[in-house]
């Protein structure tokens, strides 16, 4: 096993290769978990147990193919993390991961973790170092940098399976894009729009505030330090907690970091976009120094390539903020699929959350999550039926495609290589949100050529100390 101390040592040793962007990053830290037995069931610890971490927890005991080892949560003992600890009484229980993996690190193969996009970093990043499998929520993390060292610790460890949580990438889209593009169906895309347009985790916070909230009584036996992780210090609220923290520039990366996984995943990966050479903010209302706007619209422009032509990604979210909608586009499906939140006020708009592909002679309208395309108006879909090609149907979902990865059995479908660089297009999206500007930025040498404080905010504010072990560069 790779404790800590290790991860620390390799780090530094490695520091100087990953500032110089050589493949010196971790070498020393790699171990490869006992290979299971053909039936075996994978042992996995959960970090982040309630809310959204128990619904992953719910999914992967669906599959019939883990061992829960160890259970993580800074609030443990609070009731969203009671039906966790009622399903597996005897898997250990911890409040911070890092005590986790000194203490118990050897008994287990993988981790799934369901915690703030703040922290998803460390604990990847430790976890990666360790030598275990890693599944995680969307987004794989908050900053631009942080998602290149996460990409550069997978490529170094090819045999441990990366996963990231944005289960459509598992459903009929993903497998419908693929044949569709192969097939020649989706062929010169130049414009796509994407909208989140409910009022899903969000706030209705004064954007005239000066100052954080005054902090207030922390929740018993919570550990707040461990919550907090790398970022600076804030006083415990409730508005930090439980979703809200989504909101939060500090903490979570709006709705653009919440669903665009779910929107644009496939988009993203087989029109081959790569990184935008230019991202601008192009409304926002709500704009202030703490959260996110109420309603943004964000463009991002991606250059030609691969013989396809150069493509514009438009954001919309709020509930004000309505895409413009093409002629025949038809009702406005939503994904059953799509997990619930503990919110019991959401509002929701006339138009679900979505895309619509414009190609040089065909328009493409789609939900989120596994939500497949359809060609409109309904005539032209009619006209094109007899062209399409078979799509085939999806081999796992995305738990068991990522419990057959861990045992050798199948590829991970949404990959640290993959899903990191979409990641960072939202990391840049954000940027320009939290700026309100426009940013040019150079996908080569991975810079922001127009602004040096947007360019520094590619890694953010140093690390609170005692987290600085996980960013030794």
């Amino acid at each position: 096993m790779t404790t800590r101390r290790d991860f620390i040592r390799t780090m530094s040793v490695a520091s100087a290769g990953i500032a110089l962007g050589s493949n010196g990053i971790l070498n020393a830290a790699t171990h490869m978990p006992n290979q299971k037995p053909k039936g075996e069931k994978v042992k996995i610890a959960y970090i982040g147990v309630g809310n959204r971490g128990g619904q992953i927890i719910d999914d992967f005991a669906k599959t019939q193919m883990v061992e829960v080892v160890a259970l993580c949560d800074v609030d443990m003992g609070a009731p969203h993390t009671q039906k966790a600890i009622g399903m597996y009484p005897k898997a250990k229980q911890f409040r911070d991961f890092r005590k986790m993996f000194d203490e118990a690190g050897k008994d287990f193969d993988a981790v799934a973790i369901a915690t703030p996009d703040h922290t998803h970093f460390p604990i990847t990043m430790l976890a990666l170092a360790s030598g275990k499998h890693v599944f995680v929520e969307k987004p794989l993390a908050r900053t631009f940098y942080e998602c290149e060292l996460l990409m550069e610790a997978a490529r170094k460890r090819p045999h441990l399976a990366t996963q990231m949580g944005n289960q459509g990438h598992s459903e009929a889209n993903y497998f419908q894009f693929k044949a569709w593009k192969e097939a020649g169906i989706i062929k010169d895309v130049h414009a796509v729009t994407a909208h989140m347009n409910n009022s899903r985790r969000w706030h209705q916070w004064d954007s005239n505030m000066h100052r954080f909230p005054t902090g207030q009584q922390l929740p018993k036996d919570m550990d707040w330090d461990t919550w907090l992780g790398a970022t600076q210090w804030h006083d415990f609220h409730e508005n930090y907690h439980h979703g809200q923290w989504r909101c939060w520039y500090d903490f979570g990366m709006g709705a653009l970091g919440d669903w665009g996984a779910h929107l644009l995943d496939t988009v993203h990966e087989f029109l081959e976009l790569g990184l935008p050479y230019e991202i601008t903010m192009k409304y926002a209302n709500g704009h202030n120094d703490y959260f996110y706007p109420y309603s943004s619209t964000i463009l991002f422009r991606f250059g030609a390539r691969n013989g396809m032509p150069p493509v514009d990604v438009t954001w919309y979210d709020g509930l004000d903020n309505l895409p413009p909608i093409p002629a025949g586009y038809g009702v406005s499906g939503l994904d059953p699929n799509i997990p619930t939140t503990n919110q019991s006020n959401e509002q929701k708009t006339k138009l679900n959350p979505g895309k619509i592909i414009y190609s040089k002679d065909l328009i493409f309208k789609g939900g989120s999550h596994g939500s497949t395309l359809s060609i409109i108006p309904e005539e032209k879909a009619k006209e094109m039926a007899h062209l399409l090609p078979e799509v085939p149907k999806s081999p796992s979902n995305h738990f068991e495609n990522f419990l057959l990865a861990c045992q050798g059995k199948e590829k991970t479908r949404s990959p640290f290589e993959i899903v990191g660089t979409l990641c960072q297009v939202f990391s840049l999206g954000v940027i320009a949100q939290r700026l309100n500007t426009q940013l040019f930025f150079d996908p080569r040498t991975k810079q922001i050529t127009n602004n040096a404080f947007a360019n520094a905010m590619l890694t953010q504010i140093p690390p609170r100390k005692g987290w600085d072990e996980f960013y030794k560069l």
